[in-house]
């Protein structure tokens, strides 16, 4: 048995992949289906593309998709805490589980899917992330 991907459904692939990309992911694949009125787009970090993010767009979805929380959330592993949480936050993403233990932060897409960002190791406590409260559930 193989990892495939994790499929999440999204309202704005724009946003969502300008998320991913912040994330450092890269779009390697895209599908769209014109008969069931979707695309399927297929986002990897680059050297680990088998590891894959499917965004799937129903073209005719209004009301957007709310309760992320039932998803759970994807992990990434980063090489800089810190560093990813700040560029995170400097472009506008709420930082909902901020990197306290110099090890794991949360933070949310567009959708609103938990994503789980985890150092390798643990880094020492750094201000302003040491004494920064949760800004929301995760």
């Amino acid at each position: 048995m193989k990892y495939l991907h994790t499929m999440i459904r999204v309202s704005d692939p724009d946003a969502t992949i300008r998320f991913f990309e912040l994330l450092g992911l890269r779009e390697v694949n895209r599908m769209e289906n014109e008969a069931g009125r979707y695309t399927l787009i297929f986002l990897a970090a680059p050297g680990d593309e088998e590891a894959q993010v499917e965004l799937t767009h129903n073209w005719d979805e209004k009301g957007g998709y709310d309760g992320g929380r039932n998803f759970g959330h994807l992990a990434y592993r980063v090489d800089n805490i810190y560093e990813t949480c700040q560029r995170l936050m400097e472009a506008g993403v709420t930082i909902n589980r901020p990197p306290r233990d110099g090890h794991m932060a949360f933070v949310r897409t567009p959708d609103n899917i938990s994503i789980e960002l985890l150092q390798d190791g643990h880094l020492p406590p750094q201000e302003p992330w040491a004494s920064m409260p949760n800004t929301g559930t995760w």
